[in-house]
C-alpha cells in the first residue's frame, strides 16, 4: 500500500509539473535559452489546483475536513507550494490557508525520513495547536508526524517528538528558537518554510527572534510561503529577507495587488471612548497611526490618555507654535513619534509614508473630511486599517458616508478586557522569553537570588500586584518603542535552490554550523517554465 500510495503522488507530481503548470517545458531539464535571456523572462503565472484532478490521498484528507472542493485560496495556492515557487498569499481568517499549505505537505514530505522537514511559524499558542490539529486531521494515518512546539508547557514531549521523527513541527518562534539553542531540534534538512499570519507575527514583535531562526536555516530550502491577512509595508520588507523575489497574489479580487484600504466601525457609547479606544490599541498594535477628533478640546484629552497608558504620543492644533508644530511633524516622518492626535485642519497637507493606521474617534462632520482621513493611511498601494468608533447617532451618519462613497465598511464588537489581556500577556510573554535567551551566566545568578520572593508574591493575592507592576514596567517600555520593523538593509535569506524532485528526495546530512558561516546568496532568477 505504501508502494501504491508513493506512486500515487509521484504521479500527481509529475502531473503538477510537466503537463498542468509548466505545459510543454519538462522542469527537469536544462533550459535551451542563455542564462542571460532566462533571467528576463517575466515567471509564469500557475493555473489553478483542480479539485477532481487531486490524488486519491489528497481527496480522502478533504474528506476528513469535509470538503468536497478546494476553497479559492486553496486552488490558488496549492499549485506554488508544489512547484517550490515562493508566494505571498493574502488570505483571511477562516477562508481555508491552513488547508492551502497543508495539503501540498502531504505529497512533498517523505514519510521515511526521520526528521523535520516542514516548519509552521505561527504567532500564537492557540495558532499553533489550531494548526496542528488541522494537519493532523488531514494527514490521517498516511504516516506523517506532526509536533506542535509552544510556550507555557514543559519540554519534555516535544523533545521525545524530534527524537520519533516529526516531519511537520508547528510553533511560536520563541519557543522553537529555544530548541534550536539548545540542540534538540535541526533544521539542517529542513525543505519548507511557511509563515502563518505573518502581519500578526511582526505586530507581537517576534521578528527579533525570526532573525536568529534565520540563522538556522540551511541553503538549500525547497520553498518558503508567507500567509497573512495583510501586507502592510514591514510584512513586506520582512518578505524580502525569508523569501526569494516571491510572487504574491490577493484574494481581495481578480487582480494581484496588495490589500487595500480596510475601514471598520466600533459602535460604543458616547462616553468613555478613551478607554475603548486604548482597547483598539492595543489589539491592533499599529506601527504608527494618526488619531482624528473633531475639536481641538479632544485632541489634547485623547493625547494626554494615551501618554498616561505609556504610549508615545502627541497632539497637532493650531494651538502650537509653528515651531513645535515643525517639531511634532519631524518626529512621526522620521519614526520617532507613534501617534499624532489632531484635527482635520491640523492634519491636512501630511504625508507620512507606512502609516498602518488610522483611528477616528468619532466620525467627521462633513463626509468629504472621511476620505481625507483614511486617505492618510493605505499610501503608494501600501495596505492600511481605518478605524471609527460611533455611537448610536454617529452610526447613522457613518453609514450614509460608506453608501455614498461605495465603501466596504465593516462592523466590529469591541474587544473585551479578557481578549486584551490574553493579547497582552502572548506579547509580553515573547518580550520576557527573548530576554531570558540572552541572559548570561553571571545575570543568572542574579536573578536566581530573587526565584523565593518571585513565589512568594505570586502565592500572596495581596502582594501580587507588585508582581504586575514589574510587569507593566516591563510592557511600558516596549509600548514606547513600538512594533520593531524589520532592517530595511538585512542579508536576504541564506539559502538556495535545489534541483529535482521532492524535498525528501534532496541531500541528507549536511554540517549547519558551516552553513551559517556562509555569506548568504540570493539564486538566480528562474526562466518562465524552468525549475531549479
Amino acid at each position: 500500500m505504501a508502494h501504491i500510495r508513493g506512486a500515487r503522488d509521484l504521479a500527481f507530481a509529475h502531473y503538477i509539473f510537466t503537463k498542468r503548470y509548466m505545459m510543454d517545458n519538462d522542469p527537469l531539464q536544462e533550459p535551451e535559452t542563455e542564462p542571460a535571456a532566462a533571467a528576463e523572462t517575466p515567471p509564469q503565472t500557475l493555473p489553478e489546483a483542480s479539485f477532481d484532478e487531486l490524488p486519491a490521498p489528497l481527496k480522502d484528507a478533504c474528506a476528513r475536513a469535509g470538503w468536497t472542493d478546494l476553497m479559492p485560496v486553496q486552488k490558488k495556492a496549492m499549485p506554488y507550494v508544489l512547484a517550490g515557487r515562493d508566494v505571498m498569499v493574502q488570505a483571511r481568517t477562516g477562508s481555508g490557508k491552513t488547508g492551502a499549505f497543508i495539503l501540498p505537505l502531504l505529497t512533498l514530505l517523505d514519510r521515511t525520513r526521520p526528521h523535520c522537514q516542514a516548519m509552521v511559524l505561527v504567532p500564537t499558542r492557540e495558532l499553533a495547536l489550531q494548526v496542528a490539529s488541522e494537519a493532523q486531521m488531514l494527514a490521517g494515518e498516511s504516516g506523517i508526524k506532526v509536533v506542535t512546539v509552544i510556550g507555557g508547557v514543559g519540554y519534555g514531549s516535544q523533545i521525545e517528538a524530534f527524537r520519533a521523527g516529526a516531519q511537520l513541527v508547528v510553533g511560536t518562534p520563541g519557543r522553537i528558537l529555544d530548541h534550536l539553542m539548545n540542540r534538540n531540534l535541526s533544521l539542517d534538512r529542513l525543505k519548507v518554510l511557511i509563515f502563518d499570519e505573518a502581519d500578526r507575527m511582526l505586530s507581537i514583535g517576534f521578528y527579533p527572534d525570526m532573525k536568529k531562526i534565520q540563522r538556522y536555516l540551511p541553503q538549500n530550502l525547497f520553498g518558503a510561503f508567507m500567509f497573512s491577512a495583510t501586507f502592510p509595508p514591514s510584512v513586506l520588507r520582512l518578505a524580502d529577507q525569508f523569501l526569494h523575489q516571491p510572487d504574491f497574489f490577493s484574494l481581495s479580487g481578480k487582480e494581484v495587488h496588495i490589500a487595500a484600504i480596510e475601514h471598520a466601525y466600533y459602535p460604543v457609547p458616547g462616553m468613555g471612548k478613551e478607554r475603548r479606544l486604548i482597547r483598539l490599541i492595543e489589539m491592533e498594535n499599529p506601527t504608527s497611526a494618526f488619531i482624528f477628533c473633531n475639536t481641538k478640546k479632544n485632541v489634547h484629552y485623547v493625547a494626554e490618555v494615551l501618554k498616561l497608558y505609556g504610549f508615545s504620543a502627541e497632539a497637532l492644533s493650531s494651538d502650537l507654535t509653528q515651531a513645535k508644530r515643525d517639531e511634532v511633524l519631524t518626529r512621526i516622518r522620521e519614526g520617532k513619534l507613534r501617534f499624532l492626535v489632531a484635527t482635520d485642519v491640523a492634519a491636512r497637507g501630511i504625508d507620512v509614508r507606512e502609516l498602518s493606521h488610522v483611528f477616528l474617534f468619532e466620525p467627521p462632520e462633513d463626509p468629504e473630511s472621511y476620505i481625507h482621513r483614511a486617505g492618510r493611511t493605505g499610501r503608494a498601494g501600501a495596505s492600511g486599517t481605518v478605524i471609527t468608533m460611533a455611537d448610536v447617532k454617529e452610526e447613522m451618519e457613518l453609514k450614509r458616508i460608506a453608501q455614498r462613497f461605495s465603501i466596504n465598511l465593516q462592523r466590529r464588537t469591541m474587544p473585551e478586557d479578557e481578549e486584551v489581556a490574553a493579547v497582552l500577556e502572548t506579547r509580553l510573554m515573547a518580550l520576557l522569553e527573548a530576554r531570558r535567551r540572552e541572559i548570561t551566566a553571571m545575570r543568572g545568578e542574579r536573578v536566581a537570588r530573587f526565584l523565593p520572593l518571585a513565589r512568594k508574591l505570586a502565592e500572596d493575592e495581596e502582594s501580587l500586584v507588585l508582581l504586575a507592576m514589574l510587569l507593566d514596567e516591563a510592557y511600558q517600555g516596549e509600548i514606547q518603542a513600538g512594533p520593531q520593523a524589520p532592517e530595511p538593509t538585512a542579508a536576504p535569506a541564506p539559502r538556495a535552490r535545489t534541483g529535482g524532485g521532492s524535498p525528501g528526495a534532496a541531500r541528507e546530512g549536511g554540517d549547519v554550523e558551516a552553513a551559517r558561516k556562509r555569506r548568504p546568496r540570493r539564486r538566480k532568477p528562474r526562466a518562465e517554465g524552468e525549475r531549479e
